[in-house]
């Protein structure tokens, strides 16, 4: 995008609404963001601009809470695991196959709004299964990461089938967007793809996206919550449609 303008106001816009989303929701700032960013731009250069506001908001999120030393304990075998699919997977999203990297958003993007949209069940998971399924959960997570820059899936059903309060549900996922959000940081810097000048716009993408959790949180008191989430999910799908269906062409 060669009109630093344009470019600017693209930016601004899509973080403005992925600040409302994550403000309503309290997730989906990064599935928003590089979704929409990626309509303009390489998935790769989009998730590096998502960065610094994923990064923020979720440090935030992360520690508005009394239990994350508790939470750090129960589900530091996930983050660990995110951190090693995001490292194995780097080259996937910052290398030269960005025609997949943009299907694979696609994807990642209508399977996670199939599962809003169905209002799935998840089974809750034994204790005795913790270990190796969050192994196998982050593991996953950080993959899908490094591949979209989405790291939505497989953490949300994982950590929802995890049985947390609201509070606490609401700080896991602070936790596990963090550090995915670091892991995907330090994937980006390796390849180049995060420099000093993404980085400053990404500072400045803050601005927008806080803007826009501000009025999520008011518009939560007047919109009915179910129906935001048909609305939301039922963009999403298409989105991720459109981003999905570009390999075809």
């Amino acid at each position: 995008m060669s009109n630093p303008i344009v470019y600017l106001v693209v930016v601004a816009a899509a973080f403005l609404l992925a600040g409302l989303v994550k403000g309503v929701t309290g997730l989906a700032l990064p599935t928003v963001g590089i979704g929409l960013l990626s309509l303009a731009m390489p998935p790769a250069h989009a998730a590096a601009l998502i960065v610094a506001p994923a990064l923020i908001t979720n440090v935030w999120q992360m520690i508005s809470g009394p239990g994350l030393g508790r939470l750090v304990r129960r589900l530091w075998p996930m983050q660990l695991a995110i951190c090693l699919g995001t490292w194995a997977g780097a080259s996937l999203i910052a290398g030269s196959q960005t025609t997949f990297a943009s299907a694979a958003l696609g994807i990642a993007l209508i399977a996670y709004a199939a599962f809003g949209l169905m209002n799935v069940h998840i089974p809750h998971v034994p204790t005795r299964a913790e270990s190796w399924l969050g192994i196998f959960a982050g593991g996953a997570t950080g993959f899908i990461t490094a591949a979209t820059g989405v790291f939505v899936i497989p953490a949300v059903p994982y950590l929802q089938a995890l049985g947390f309060e609201r509070a606490e549900f609401m700080q896991a996922l602070g936790l596990s967007f963090t550090v995915s959000a670091i892991a995907l940081a330090w994937s980006l810097v390796s390849a180049g793809t995060l420099n000093f000048g993404t980085g400053l716009y990404s500072l400045l993408a803050l601005v927008p996206a806080l803007a826009g959790m501000i009025a999520g949180q008011h518009l939560l008191r007047i919109m009915s919550p179910e129906t935001f989430r048909r609305w939301f999910f039922s963009g999403l799908a298409l989105l991720g449609a459109h981003l999905a269906v570009g390999i075809l062409w």
